[in-house]
């Protein structure tokens, strides 16, 4: 079939530095300029007589075939913009103007390379998003994720994964990865690993495969099935804390100027993770008891309220435990804080599991803790599981070299029974918990002492 082209042109559009193209009704390039190959990497040659959207980045091949539906139908374009894949399989931004000629049936457009300044206004942008993600993500996972997001408009990214190297232990853990599909293997791949390693122990960033001098990437990324990878390390002022691993997608290959960017890029997510460590550190400093782990008297009270507030709504029961360890001070006397401190641990550890994980176990301070469980049908429900605690932590514990048994006492409050305010029950478990240690106070003398050394 032939395809329409002009009879005569001026000999100055070759020195154009925007590429001139007549592309023709069925989409096919008729005429292009000498600089094409400038901006797209391709001899003109290589351009007339192929269709023009298939050197367009897949993700923009839709909007851009509704742009050219819109030309051809006789509304002319200035500054529409996409991404074309360069012949080396890098991405160029362009900006296009464009019109329809009806009598030659031709679209004719002219291409401007605004790569460059799509890339500053891209860095700028992002390095405002990424701080801002810092303040207002709900927690380091969501840090990452929002940091893929910013990632993926700066360079094409099929996989991402962040990784976090403990130098101390030497272990290498993955607590954000994601391809463009939703899959999360990314990390089995042997490429992933390994480039992780190189990044982090060379401390540089690294681009797999290898640009050499003089290739082209399409040319070096053919020996590894058309994948392009990028790695940067996360480098604090004292240490590498781990790296951001990206893919590109199938065909499209990352440069050194991607390179560049990407580790400008993570020196602002380092500072925005370790922003969020801290503030993570210093929330459960403030909510969290320091020794146990466990949620702090401030926590307790708070979801108390709340739990308290869901019941009255629904007509539904709860119960608040009060329990201490008897014989607590011996532990200390005998064997010192250090040991009653491994004691505290041992308790909290056990209490955690002896109930759901929607029931909050708090310690008030020193061997006191209290127990709020959310969902009860009977009161019978919440003898249960007091009983179910007297037995784990009845169970002997070594510490600090010695056998120790940990008997507690425990007193209960159910809601609404007791009280229908948190303080009412807690004073109510509170005196039931000490009608508990008084009864066994005026009992005859048990066989075994609570919380104190056993023989082996």
């Amino acid at each position: 079939m032939d395809m329409k082209t002009p009879d005569t042109l001026p000999d100055f559009a070759g020195l154009l530095l925007d590429a001139v193209f007549m592309v023709d009704v069925r989409g096919r390039v008729v005429y292009v300029n000498a600089a094409c190959e400038r901006i797209f990497g391709y001899t003109p040659a290589e351009m007339i007589g192929k269709t023009l959207i298939d050197f367009v980045l897949p993700e923009d091949r839709v909007r851009t075939w509704e742009e050219a539906m819109l030309v051809m139908a006789g509304r002319p374009r200035i500054g529409f913009e996409n991404r074309y894949v360069r012949k080396d399989g890098s991405i160029a931004s362009i900006m296009w103007s464009a019109r329809w000629s009806k009598d030659d049936q031709l679209r004719i457009g002219v291409a401007r390379d605004v790569t460059d300044r799509k890339r500053a206004e891209a860095l700028q942008t992002a390095t405002y998003a990424i701080s801002e993600a810092a303040h207002t993500a709900g927690d380091l996972v969501g840090l990452y994720r929002e940091v893929h997001r910013i990632i993926a408009k700066l360079v094409p990214v099929t996989s991402f994964a962040v990784a976090m190297w403990d130098e101390v232990t030497g272990r290498l853990s993955f607590p954000y990865q994601l391809d463009i599909q939703g899959d999360s293997a990314l990390v089995q791949d042997p490429v992933a690993r390994r480039l992780c390693a190189d990044v982090i122990h060379g401390r540089q960033p690294a681009l797999l495969p290898e640009a050499r001098p003089g290739s082209r990437a399409s040319d070096a990324a053919s020996h590894d099935n058309g994948e392009s990878w990028l790695g940067v390390p996360l480098v604090t002022q004292k240490n590498v804390m781990g790296a951001l691993i990206v893919k590109s997608h199938l065909g499209t290959f990352y440069t050194e100027k991607d390179k560049e960017l990407l580790q400008f890029v993570s020196t602002q997510v380092v500072t925005a993770i370790e922003r969020r460590q801290l503030h993570d550190e210093l929330l459960r400093l403030a909510q969290y008891d320091d020794l146990t782990g466990l949620p702090n008297r401030r926590v307790f009270y708070d979801r108390l309220e709340h739990v308290l507030a869901r019941k009255r709504r629904e007509r539904g029961r709860a119960a608040v435990l009060y329990l201490d360890m008897d014989d607590f001070k011996q532990i200390n006397d005998s064997l010192g804080h250090a040991a009653g401190d491994l004691v505290l641990q041992e308790v909290a550890r056990r209490l955690k599991q002896c109930v759901r994980e929607e029931d909050t176990v708090t310690r008030l301070g020193g061997d006191e803790f209290v127990v709020l469980l959310e969902k009860i049908q009977l009161p019978e429900d919440a003898e249960s599981i007091a009983e179910k605690i007297r037995t784990v932590l009845g169970q002997p514990a070594s510490i600090a070299g010695k056998v120790l048994r940990m008997v507690p006492s425990v007193g209960i409050a159910l809601y609404p029974d007791h009280g229908n305010r948190g303080e009412e029950l807690l004073k109510h478990a509170d005196n039931a918990m000490y009608a508990a240690k008084k009864n066994k106070a005026a009992a005859p003398k048990q066989a075994d002492a609570a919380c104190r050394p056993q023989e082996r």
